[in-house]
């Protein structure tokens, strides 16, 4: 009785925490342009206007193409600099990795508003490339702490055998090194990606309108009204993030990659 009343319990969490998610869902699939629930009808019609009509269209290109350039670039920086945190060249090399986590930790709002006030100083505020540094600058903690992980998880002895054998460094990390933390490289990418995908602030305070990404065009058409196409750009984001996520799950051991140590390691 006790075991079916535990389930029950956690039956009734699942469910409130999904409910936001069928409501959204239920409105996508909405035959009337209208925002309404329970859907009045079914068609699968808002899904299809994502990639027929040219505006949601080419918001839907400007977020993949932001998201996959910003995370390549936050994971370009978190590479070398793991990798110089974990050798420990230096004993002021931890301020690096603070500066590296800072951006995350601050409220997206105040690292907007700081890359809004450099790209202005600077003369660049508007381009779009401002926003694929400003989201690998506010995203470069995922791939950071992945690699982090990644790194500590190495046996030593593989790098000084490598070293032994005339190995340089440039050689140990490209045949040693890399294939050990390549999961948690990937990992780091795809958390940047997803959540880059979905980032608003900093993309809206880097280039206004300049590149209208989905989330800028979702709080745009809101200004003219409500369609059920919002309702299907939020169900594509949550589809996109579980497939990435399920996928780093089944290949890349993600209890590991979120830092948990089975029981036989400990």
């Amino acid at each position: 009785m006790t075991q079916w009343l535990k389930r029950f319990y956690f039956l009734l969490i699942g469910l409130f925490l999904s409910l936001p998610l069928i409501v959204v869902a239920g409105v996508s699939v909405n035959a009337k342009q209208i925002l309404a629930f329970p859907p009045q009808g079914f068609s699968l019609s808002w899904y299809g206007e994502i990639f027929a009509n040219p505006e949601w269209r080419s918001a839907l290109i400007a977020s993949v193409v932001l998201a996959t350039t910003s995370a390549a670039l936050a994971v370009l920086i978190a590479l070398p600099l793991s990798w110089f945190l974990w050798r420990r060249i230096a004993p002021w090399a931890n301020i690096f990795q603070v500066l590296g986590i800072a951006p995350f930790t601050l409220p997206p709002v105040i690292t907007a508003l700081g890359l809004l006030t450099f790209w202005a100083t600077t003369g660049f505020y508007g381009q779009p490339w401002t926003a694929v540094i400003g989201h690998a600058i506010f995203f470069v903690t995922l791939p950071l702490v992945t690699l982090s992980l990644g790194f500590s998880a190495i046996d030593r002895s593989f790098v000084e055998a490598a070293a032994t054998m005339g190995a340089n460094d440039r050689t140990i990390f490209r045949t040693v090194v890399l294939p050990l933390i390549l999961p948690y490289l990937v990992s780091g990418y795809a958390f940047a990606f997803v959540l880059s995908l979905n980032e608003y602030i900093v993309a809206y305070m880097t280039v206004g309108f300049t590149l209208e990404t989905l989330p800028i065009k979702i709080f745009n058409a809101l200004r003219y009204g409500y369609t059920p196409t919002m309702a299907s750009v939020t169900i594509l984001f949550v589809f996109t993030a579980a497939v990435i996520f399920s996928l780093v799950a089944k290949f890349g051991d993600l209890p590991k990659l979120l830092g948990a140590m089975a029981s036989d390691d400990s």
